[in-house]
């Protein structure tokens, strides 16, 4: 099957009867085309009320209205089936240091998150929370800027086990960031539960640019890496088409999207499978076994036992490690011509 994501699917001043006829719609067009929600999310930006924020924002009724708003989305997120829901504080930030105390704004956001965790647990549903990082836009500095902030802000909350991450590829690259290492954190701490694919200049505004159009190589090795590790989660295009496009544009770009993850994929199965590249990787990290009993994790003996031992830090700083040819490798099978 297919899937889709959804935000809030109602006007934010829709009345009950508009409400439920909306989602009714909703829900026909999803049995009628065999689509599926894996993730749902609640607009907490657009509105003017959550011009200063929503849980961090000062005024105590629009902390409260944003836990309304949540808590009404998230249960339309169960009820279409969403098993991860995403959380874009895109308000949740300052032009001016003076507007607000950070430490205060850490503990709103962490209260919040407590708060909807528990509501979760209370009402049975199978749903996780993912937080997406994004450094500055529309708010002058936001909170929580990167994954990185996000991972540390979530081993302090009341049920860290039920928090993970939605890293975007335009989010951390338009701060310079390498959105592949950043992805590869989370990864690593259990913690990747959702993505958002798109592409982005360095330094530019938000572009949310086709998946691919920009940095191919950086595509490349997140493919690769995605790929490699067995992520299961959603592959969500989180991105628009250029603002030229007439509506078989829009379809172009959709597909493009698509298609450029698949020829990724195959490019990092032929660059697994290609002997010079591979041949190069075995010789870059040979290891002979030898320092093995002196590494790992901690013992007495290993600390007397490296105290002991003699390099050659000459031979050490002389040798080259083929990074450069690996590299043309790379580009020369992305190019098409291995």
């Amino acid at each position: 099957m297919a899937s889709t994501s959804t935000t809030t699917t109602w006007p934010i001043d829709a009345t009950p009867a508009e409400r439920d006829r909306i989602v009714a719609d909703f829900k026909a067009a999803l049995r009628e085309t065999g689509l599926v929600v894996p993730m749902a999310t609640t607009n907490l930006f657009t509105d003017p009320a959550f011009k200063d924020g929503a849980f961090t924002a000062n005024d105590p009724r629009v902390r409260a209205y944003a836990l309304q708003k949540t808590l009404r989305s998230i249960d339309l997120g169960a009820e279409l089936g969403a098993k991860v829901y995403v959380f874009w504080g895109g308000r949740e930030g300052v032009e001016t240091d003076a507007a607000k105390d950070p430490v205060t704004a850490i503990k709103r956001n962490r209260e919040a998150l407590d708060f909807l965790c528990n509501y979760v647990i209370d009402q049975g549903y199978d749903l996780r929370f993912a937080l997406e990082a994004k450094p500055n836009e529309p708010r002058g500095d936001m909170y929580n800027a990167t994954t990185g902030h996000m991972l540390a802000f979530i081993t302090t909350l009341e049920h860290p086990d039920m928090v993970g991450v939605n890293p975007e590829v335009a989010h951390e690259q338009m701060a310079g960031l390498n959105f592949f290492h950043n992805v590869a954190q989370a990864w690593e701490a259990g913690k990747l539960w959702h993505i958002d694919l798109n592409d982005q200049a360095f330094g530019r505004y938000d572009q949310d640019f086709r998946f691919g159009a920009v940095n191919l190589k950086s595509a490349f090795f997140l493919v690769k890496f995605l790929e490699d590790v067995g992520y299961a989660g959603s592959r969500h295009f989180d991105a628009h088409a250029y603002r030229t496009e007439d509506t078989e544009g829009v379809k172009e770009f959709a597909r493009g999207c698509m298609r450029t993850y698949l020829i990724l994929k195959d490019k990092s199965a032929r660059w697994n499978a290609d002997a010079e590249i591979q041949a190069l990787l075995a010789e870059i990290n040979a290891d002979n076994g030898f320092l093995t009993p002196l590494t790992g994790p901690y013992a007495p003996d290993k600390a007397r036992g490296l105290k002991e031992m003699t390099f050659d830090r000459i031979a050490l700083g002389a040798r080259g490690l083929g990074y450069e040819r690996l590299d043309q490798l790379t580009n020369e099978l992305l190019l098409g011509v291995r």
